[in-house]
C-alpha cells in the first residue's frame, strides 16, 4: 500500500467518522435537551419537609418556608468570561429535596450534624440566629478545617492547585505588572482579581456539592455529594467559552470533539482526579502540571502511522492538524465592558509561545483577553511590563477531528495542499492559517507578539519574505 492508498483509506474512514458524528450529535442534543427539560421541570418539592421547621434540615426541606423567608439577591454573583450566569432563585439554591437529598441523608456526610460543617445554630426557627456567629455558607472555603479532617491528603494537595488558586492567572498579572510575586501588585488590583477573576476558581464544594457560581450557584441535587463532578453542570459551567463551546461543537460549522461523539468521554476521562486536585506543587502555568494528560498517553506508537505523523510528529502540537476553529476574543477591561474584541471563531499557527514547556517549533495559538489598560478600573492605567508575554497564547482546543480542512485534501493533490503556504500566480494560499505581523490589529499587540509571529520563520521554499508585499492578494 503506497502513501496515496493510505490517504484514500483514511479519507474513507473520515467520512465514516463524519457520518457517525452526525448521528451521535443528534443523540447528544436530544440528551442535553431532555436533561435540561427534566432538571427544569422536575418538582422535587413534592418530597415535603423533613422534621420540624425549627431546625436546619426541617427548614431547608420545607420549600414553602424557604420561599417565605428568602432574601432577594442584591448582586450578581456569577458571570465572567463565560457570560452571564443563569439565575436560580435564592430559595431553590438552598432547598434540599428529591432523590439527591435522600442519597445525601443515607450517606456518611448526611449522618453529620449540619453544624459540624456549617457552624451556626441548629434547633431554631429564627433564620438570623440559625445563620449567626461563625456560620459558614460554603464549608469548603475553610477546607483545611472542614474537609481536611477526613480528606487530609486531598485537601493538602488541592490547596496549591490551579483550580483553587488560579496560579496561572496570577502569574500573568504579576509578570505584566512588572513585579516578582503576586503579593506585590496593588491592593486595588487584588480586589479586582478577587471580584472578577477569582470567581472562576473552584473549592471542593463547587465540584462535589453545589453548582459553581458561573453555573448559577446553589446546592446541586439536594445537597448530594457527587464523587465525580458533572461535566455539564460543574466542569463546563466554568470552562464554558473555551472548552464546553468547542467540546460540544456549539459554534456554527463545527462538530463535537470526536472523544465525545465517538467515545462519550467526559472531562475526567482524560483529566484525572489527581491532576485536578493537584500534587501540592505550585504551577504558574497549567501546561507545566506533571499529571496533565497527553495525547500519546492513549495514542501510542503513532510516530510513523501515516505520512503526516512521519513528517511532523515533532514539528507542532497535535491540534495544529486535528483542531477545528475555536473561540478567540481580546482586549478585556477587568470589571468593565468585558472583551472589546468580540468573540470570534478562528485558527492560527504561530511559533511556539512556551518552548521551555512544549517542544514544538510551531503550535496553535489563541487570541487572549489582556490589554495594557485592562486594569485601569482598578487603579493601574497601563501594565508596567505588558510585553513580557504574547497576547496570543499556546492553546489546545478541545474540538478534535481525525481529519480537518488542513489535512483532508482533494483527489490528486499533495498531502500538504491545504496547510503549506503556496504561491499561485502571486496569491499566497493558506496564509490565513498562520499568525503574521499583519494579523495584529491592535497597536499594542505588535510589540507583545514579535517573538511568536511567523514572519521570516517559515520554509524558504514557500516563497515568503519577512514582509510580504502588500500588493500580493491573499486567500
Amino acid at each position: 500500500m503506497d502513501g496515496r492508498d493510505e490517504l484514500t483509506m483514511n479519507f474513507k474512514a473520515n467520512r465514516r467518522e463524519a457520518s457517525m458524528t452526525t448521528r451521535n450529535l443528534f443523540f447528544i442534543i436530544l440528551f442535553v435537551n431532555f436533561f435540561t427539560l427534566w432538571t427544569g421541570c422536575s418538582d422535587d418539592k413534592k418530597s415535603g419537609p423533613t422534621g420540624s421547621a425549627n431546625s436546619c434540615v426541617g427548614c431547608h426541606t420545607n420549600y414553602d418556608k424557604l420561599k417565605e423567608i428568602a432574601s432577594p439577591d442584591t448582586a450578581v454573583d456569577g458571570g465572567g468570561c463565560g457570560g452571564d450566569a443563569p439565575h436560580i432563585e435564592p430559595y431553590d439554591r438552598v432547598y434540599m429535596g428529591g432523590a439527591g437529598f435522600e442519597a445525601f441523608s443515607n450517606s456518611t456526610h448526611g449522618g453529620l450534624e449540619c453544624t459540624v460543617c456549617h457552624n451556626g445554630t441548629d434547633d431554631t426557627g429564627d433564620k438570623t440566629l440559625a445563620h449567626s456567629g461563625d456560620f459558614i455558607r460554603h464549608p469548603s472555603m475553610a477546607a483545611s478545617e472542614k474537609c481536611g479532617t477526613c480528606h487530609a491528603d486531598i485537601v493538602s494537595r488541592t490547596s496549591n492547585s490551579l483550580h483553587a488558586n488560579g496560579w496561572g492567572q496570577k502569574s500573568m498579572v504579576t509578570l505584566r505588572s512588572g513585579v516578582t510575586v503576586y503579593d506585590q501588585i496593588s491592593e486595588q488590583m487584588k480586589a479586582g482579581y478577587e471580584k472578577n477573576c477569582a470567581k472562576c476558581h473552584a473549592t471542593c464544594g463547587d465540584c462535589h456539592v453545589n453548582r459553581p457560581k458561573a453555573g448559577g450557584g446553589g446546592l446541586y441535587k439536594g445537597h448530594q455529594f457527587a464523587n465525580k463532578p458533572s461535566m455539564q453542570d460543574n466542569c463546563t459551567a466554568c470552562h464554558t467559552s473555551r472548552i464546553g463551546h468547542a467540546y460540544y461543537g456549539i459554534a456554527s460549522g463545527t462538530i463535537p470533539d470526536v472523544h465525545l461523539s465517538a467515545e462519550g468521554f467526559t472531562c475526567i476521562s482524560c483529566h484525572s482526579k489527581n491532576e485536578i486536585h493537584g500534587d501540592g506543587v505550585v504551577y504558574d502555568q497549567r501546561y507545566k502540571m506533571a499529571l496533565k494528560p497527553d495525547c500519546v498517553d492513549c495514542h501510542t506508537n503513532i510516530q510513523s502511522s501515516n505520512t503526516y505523523h512521519s513528517m511532523h510528529i515533532n514539528s507542532f502540537n497535535c491540534q495544529t492538524c486535528h483542531s477545528q476553529d475555536y473561540n478567540n476574543c481580546g482586549s478585556c477591561h477587568i470589571g468593565g465592558e468585558g472583551a472589546r474584541i468580540a468573540a470570534y471563531q478562528g485558527f492560527k499557527i504561530a511559533r511556539n509561545p512556551i518552548p521551555d514547556t512544549k517542544p514544538y517549533p510551531l503550535a496553535t495559538v489563541r487570541r487572549s483577553l489582556m490589554a495594557p489598560d485592562s486594569w485601569s478600573l482598578y487603579g493601574t492605567a497601563t501594565l508596567a511590563d505588558f510585553n513580557v508575554r504574547p497576547t496570543f497564547k499556546y492553546t489546545t482546543p478541545h474540538n478534535i477531528k481525525r481529519w480537518t480542512t488542513r489535512t483532508q485534501v482533494a483527489d490528486g493533490k499533495s498531502c500538504y495542499d491545504n496547510c503549506h503556504i503556496i504561491n499561485e500566480d502571486g496569491v499566497f494560499r493558506n496564509k490565513e492559517l498562520y499568525l503574521f505581523n499583519s494579523d495584529l490589529t491592535q497597536t499594542w499587540e505588535i510589540d507583545a507578539n514579535q517573538n511568536i509571529i511567523v514572519d521570516g520563520h517559515l520554509p524558504s521554499g514557500w516563497g515568503l519574505s519577512k514582509n510580504v508585499p502588500t500588493n500580493l492578494k491573499e486567500k
